[in-house]
């Protein structure tokens, strides 16, 4: 095989995008010839399997994705499928590559393929009940004539004469797509939701139902399958909602049949290493966040301090401000102004940005969050063989460089602990005085099935071998008294914005949110879940594949975090078991403690203010 330059095969590479909705009957099967046959043919990406069908977005050897498709096409399962396969590139930003999912393989077994709500006790409608699919010829027909019609007055016509009065057109991205590529047309009403993920659809379409009743909707999405839901949804609200209409096959089958761009303006965000893809219309409708300027490139994968949503900052601009930006929606969320340089910068000027400033300070942006916000209350569990006093002591530096956003609450565990002595050498049967009131006492979430009944808990225990950092894999007894624990407490303190816990409080946070998500809770109150050093204490993955709170992972990297306790990789099993779409990761590379240095306080912190 004749190689590039790089050494990298010369063969056409390629992106493969395709979904399914269909009743899927043995999917751990399905998911499981998902791995070893992609695999077999290097291929990578993302693979979501669940009881109601397949979604894929997977890249490898041009000729490799279409064996794939070959093979997918065999079974009757996939009858009817998309399979929308677009060459392009190898990956050229492997640090873009690894962010999208393009590094490796991940095939998971999940509760549905697209989260379409934030609440996981709501039920999803039925994808049976779906807008009619227009193929990007009729698509671009009905744009057409509605704009035309629209205009005159007349009545639409496509393949069926659409019968209601008025045609809307419904974006179902979010914000940070369609802020660099829409479809625009004359006389059309077109509408943005401007949310930040997907769940938030549905509320937004719930507030702005009275915009949609009696009217043709026409909706358009990356490649159809946001449209499937949301299409569903939109029409079980019943009578004056039956009028639905998706592009088939998504903004990426319409640039394909209109590569000058018909009526679809800038660019089509997609979820792999390309960012973006274009046709041959060179308009730029993304601006710079700052300056305003058009740019439309999000590789440098800038961000809102608050929110994390990806926001659009220019190269000029990347290079005098590096601090922190807010994004649109942040902005107005808390009637806040634009973000501005602390110093003046006319973005007219034809002066280099070495010269704007002369006294060697880096610019930085003044935010427009109000310190008037209530501080979020978090509930606050300690590790294994701690307790709420000693815990508070080691996170007070923590408390203190988050005390403007967030107030910690500490509790203590149910399950007390013997007080472990450890002989010295010199007298290795001594065995210390029975303990005064005031030694602290040790607690646990957690407990292994021989520990020590609670009438033993005051009285000395001599270690009898060396510490074991494996042992809490063995702590898997204890979950009933400490989920009805911290009912308790929830009752008595609450209510709680979130809950953090360290190590195996971690672990007990997580089967907590994984407890309330089943509704077996008698309360849920927690907004968001805050996981440092965590691991998996479940025997299995939840209900559903993800636990659908929105959560924040602190823990030692792979290279150099030295957490001696739980190590990088039982850190990153915890983080799958939470849907992906609302969790924020923070890897640092210290031991086992919670940083309080920056950038990973910096992170901790922009977190906690989105949710304020």
């Amino acid at each position: 095989m004749e190689e590039n330059g790089d050494g990298r095969d010369a063969e056409p590479y390629g992106v493969l995008l395709y979904y399914k909705y269909t009743s899927i009957h043995d999917v751990a099967s399905l998911a499981g010839f998902y791995d070893t046959h992609c695999r077999s043919l290097d291929l990578f990406g993302r693979i979501r399997v669940g009881f109601d069908g397949v979604n894929a977005t997977i890249g490898g050897k041009f000729s490799a994705l279409e064996k794939h498709i070959s093979v997918m096409r065999s079974n009757s399962l996939f009858d009817g499928t998309d399979f929308k396969l677009a060459s392009c590139g190898h990956p050229s930003n492997e640090n873009i590559a690894r962010e999208c999912g393009f590094t490796s393989l991940s095939v998971r077994v999940v509760k549905e393929l697209v989260t379409f709500r934030s609440d996981p006790l709501l039920k999803s409608p039925p994808i049976s009940n779906a807008g009619k699919h227009l193929s990007a010829t009729e698509f671009h027909h009905v744009l057409f004539q509605g704009s035309k019609c629209a205009a005159d007055g007349n009545a639409l016509d496509c393949q069926e004469r659409m019968q209601s009065e008025d045609l809307v057109l419904l974006d179902a991205r979010n914000a940070y797509e369609t802020r660099i590529g829409k479809f625009k047309t004359t006389n059309i009403d077109a509408l943005d939701p401007e949310i930040r993920q997907y769940s938030d659809l549905a509320l937004w379409i719930d507030k702005h139902s009275e915009s949609l009743r009696n009217k043709n909707v026409l909706m358009y999405c990356t490649g159809g399958i946001r449209c499937e839901m949301a299409s569903s949804y939109i029409r079980s609200k019943g009578a004056g909602f039956e009028n639905v209409f998706q592009l088939y096959g998504g903004i990426q089958r319409y640039l394909e049949q209109f590569p000058d761009g018909g009526y679809f303006k800038g660019k089509n965000f997609v979820f792999d290493h390309r960012i973006s893809v274009g046709s041959r219309n060179t308009d730029v409708l993304g601006t710079c966040l700052l300056c305003g300027s058009p740019f439309d490139d999000y590789s440098s994968r800038s961000r809102c301090s608050y929110c994390r949503m990806l926001v659009l900052v220019c190269h000029s601009c990347q290079g005098i401000c590096t601090e922190k930006y807010i994004c649109e929606l942040c902005q107005k969320h808390d009637n806040g102004e634009k973000p501005k340089l602390k110093e003046s910068i006319d973005a007219t000027a034809e002066t280099e940005p070495e010269t704007l400033h002369n006294n060697n300070e880096r610019p930085h942006l003044q935010l427009s969050v109000s310190d008037q916000h209530r501080k979020l209350r978090i509930l606050c569990l300690h590790g294994f063989r701690q307790n709420a006093s000693s815990f508070k002591g080691r996170t007070s530096s923590l408390s203190k460089k988050l005390r403007s956003y967030v107030e910690f609450k500490f509790v203590d565990a149910p399950h007390e602990l013997p007080l472990l002595h450890q002989p010295t050498k010199s007298c290795p049967g001594q065995i210390p005085p029975s303990p005064s009131e005031n030694c602290r006492r040790r607690f646990a979430w957690l407990i292994s099935p021989n520990s020590s009944s609670s009438d033993e808990s005051s009285s000395w225990r001599i270690v009898d071998q060396p510490f074991d950092p494996l042992q809490y894999k063995t702590q898997t007894e204890g979950f009933e008294v400490s989920n009805h624990c911290l009912q308790d407490l929830i009752s008595t303190m609450g209510p709680f914005d979130g809950i953090l816990g360290f190590s195996q409080g971690a672990a007990l946070a997580a089967l907590f949110c994984e407890e309330q998500q089943r509704g077996n809770g008698r309360v849920s109150d927690f907004r968001f879940a805050v996981l440092c050093s965590g691991y998996s204490a479940a025997s299995n993955v939840p209900d559903g594949g993800f636990i659908k709170c929105a959560s924040l992972h602190v823990f030692g990297d792979g290279g150099g975090g030295r957490d001696r306790q739980i190590n990088h990789e039982a850190s990153r099993e915890l983080v799958d078991l939470f849907d992906k779409n609302s969790s924020v990761t923070v890897e640092h590379d210290m031991g086992h403690i919670i940083p309080t240095k920056s950038p990973y306080i910096d992170q901790m912190k922009a977190f906690f203010m989105s949710f304020l």
